[in-house]
């Protein structure tokens, strides 16, 4: 009984996070390049968007609105000066997504010392795929 309560709750749980857009894989959140198109769209102010993508490709194009600090791959004491440059800009209650080349490793190391410095956890979404496969519109630097 105890077993297909869990089971019905997990999937309960899975089936509101799919219909949102964030989707929760391990330690990590990610969040669908749909949402996040339609969020911006919504006009919508309870988020952040930094873009630790390199200043090359953000400067070809990024997502309206995106904070760009060329951090990545978020691993060399140069980078994780950047990241640790930009929580000031991070303070208060809105969702960061962290947008990363392929939605992979930079945006996890970024995420991992985002939590370490004490950002809860909940606030810090990935955008699934990265920069490399937004569908939507961009704009030059």
């Amino acid at each position: 009984m105890l077993l297909k309560q869990v089971f019905s709750f997990a999937l309960v749980g899975l089936i509101l996070t799919s219909q949102v857009g964030i989707s929760i894989a391990g330690k990590y959140r990610y969040i669908s390049p749909d949402t996040l198109h339609g969020r911006i769209n919504a006009g919508d102010s309870s988020m952040i968007i930094l873009d630790i993508c390199p200043i090359e490709q953000f400067s070809k194009g990024h997502i309206p609105g995106a904070i760009g600090i060329n951090a990545y791959p978020a691993k060399w004491p140069e980078e994780i000066a950047k990241l640790e440059a930009a929580l000031p800009k991070l303070v208060g209650d809105k969702d960061i997504v962290v947008i990363c080349p392929g939605g992979g490793g930079g945006a996890k190391r970024t995420i991992d010392l985002y939590k370490s410095k004490g950002i809860d956890p909940k606030r810090l979404l990935i955008l699934e795929y990265g920069m490399n496969e937004w569908p939507y519109e961009t704009e030059p630097n």
